[in-house]
């Protein structure tokens, strides 16, 4: 291919997935007629996370006290800013090591260190959807993070016979962060190129993003 190969992101729309579906088998369905070995194929996070059965619906939490107070310190717009999410983060990271962690933050950000509480919370700090966060129905759901993100890109190369595979978190707020990536790929410039989210949110239903003739890209800017 020529070395002024252009990129261009084909979002694919799906059906609504579930903790039915096996997202390998579910993202070559839709995909294996439209990606090639320059290609990278990225999935959102949140149904990755969903298909493993990773959501759980808020009035199935016991809201501590705890979590009641620590969600105070979290603002408006972050998914653990409210009692349900908290409770979620507290339940698979352990309650005193998020209320821990939080309290660190708080030092921290008095000395100029920031990014503590992401840092000491767990895995899952960084990774959680409350409600809202992703499509109908499960914007009813607070969604973890995905499990063995590295592993599934893997094996979506594997299958699909692309560059590389990758898992990212993005959203309207011009964020898009790597939550797995498989080897060989930049996974940073990659999920740069999803900044305008062309997943989608709600509605559209295109959890799944072809990155065209990344391969060139990346070496053409490494």
């Amino acid at each position: 291919m020529s070395n002024d190969a252009k990129i261009e992101l084909i979002p694919i729309p799906t059906r609504i997935l579930t903790d039915k579906d096996d997202i390998i088998d579910t993202v070559e369905r839709y995909t294996k007629d439209k990606i090639g070995p320059d290609d990278v194929i990225s999935v959102a996070e949140s149904v990755v996370a969903i298909t493993q059965g990773r959501a759980v619906r808020p009035e199935d939490l016991k809201i501590t006290k705890v979590a009641k107070f620590c969600c105070r310190f979290i603002p408006d717009y972050g998914s653990l800013a409210t009692p349900h999410g908290m409770q979620s983060l507290m339940d698979v990271e352990g309650k005193w090591r998020v209320a821990g962690a939080l309290f660190a933050g708080f030092l921290g950000k008095i000395v100029g260190l920031k990014g503590l509480f992401y840092k000491w919370g767990g895995e899952q700090t960084a990774l959680i959807d409350d409600v809202t966060g992703t499509m109908p129905p499960f914007d009813k759901h607070i969604v973890y993070g995905p499990k063995d993100p590295d592993k599934v890109v893997e094996q979506l190369k594997a299958r699909l016979g692309c560059f590389g595979g990758l898992i990212a978190d993005v959203n309207d707020l011009k964020r898009s962060r790597v939550v797995g990536q498989s080897k060989g790929l930049n996974g940073l410039m990659a999920a740069n190129l999803l900044i305008d989210n062309p997943f989608g949110n709600a509605s559209q239903k295109t959890p799944i993003v072809i990155i065209k003739n990344f391969r060139q890209y990346q070496e053409q800017n490494s």
